[in-house]
């Protein structure tokens, strides 16, 4: 049996070096392609033939938009509506990749602390990019909230600094760390099938059919925590004081 953590190695498929950068496409960079192509096929097949009283199909995509948008009106208020596309893109993004990596022979980027960190880190900047073009130098009470005795500076500064910078380091561990363990149990579940063999096995095939279901569950659990914070910190940018 292979080793569970094999799994989660970044092959190279085309390597590309550019002045002493690797910029190869990698098979992560390949599973963020389908992820994407496959959202928009699902959208484009569901919404070909679009009705007012929709049919099954319909539904699929009005669901998705619909629960993003009653979550960012509850979380972000009405004026953070004119950033629903990209809360609805990170959600669909995130939720594809996680389901992507229960296929045999695919790879599950999300459970890589580089492609979840940009994501992370994007989603902080635009939140920053949001309260300085809100609140311009106003939004430096962020770091300092108004009440706060002048002598508490020097450590409440620090304390908020930090406090910001953690929040793309805590979406990206929680979501890492999720796909990461459940992979590596699945891909233990798996070995105890063909170690065990065809009288024996069975046992463990069916925790293991048990535990994919489990797994697309947590899946589409870890997009939407994933989203529903970043909209509170979205929410945070627009109206903090």
């Amino acid at each position: 049996m292979s080793s569970p953590i094999e799994q989660f190695e970044i092959k190279k498929i085309f390597p590309i070096e550019v002045k002493g950068y690797d910029i190869s496409f990698t098979n992560s960079s390949l599973c963020m392609i389908i992820s994407a192509l496959t959202v928009i096929f699902i959208f484009a097949l569901c919404l070909r033939k679009r009705r007012l009283i929709p049919g099954a199909a319909q539904c699929i995509p009005e669901s998705a938009y619909e629960f993003i948008y009653n979550l960012m009106s509850e979380n972000v208020g009405k004026e953070g509506i004119r950033y629903f596309s990209f809360i609805f893109t990170l959600f669909l993004f995130i939720c594809t990749g996680n389901l992507l990596g229960l296929f045999p022979y695919s790879f599950t980027f999300t459970s890589h602390v580089a492609a979840v960190g940009t994501l992370s880190i994007l989603a902080l900047t635009l939140n920053i990019c949001i309260g300085i073009k809100k609140q311009k130098w106003g939004y430096l009470r962020t770091f300092f909230p108004r009440g706060m005795p002048w002598p508490m500076a020097p450590l409440i500064v620090p304390i908020e600094v930090i406090s910001l910078l953690s929040k793309p380091l805590s979406l990206t561990i929680r979501l890492v760390a999720n796909m990461t363990v459940g992979h590596i149990i699945l891909k233990i579940i798996a070995g105890f099938i063909i170690t065990l063999g065809i009288f024996a096995g069975w046992i463990p095939l069916l925790f293991a059919g048990v535990l994919i279901v489990f797994e697309i569950f947590i899946g589409i659990l870890q997009a939407y925590v994933y989203t529903i914070l970043s909209c509170i910190y979205l929410g945070d940018a627009l109206h903090s004081h």
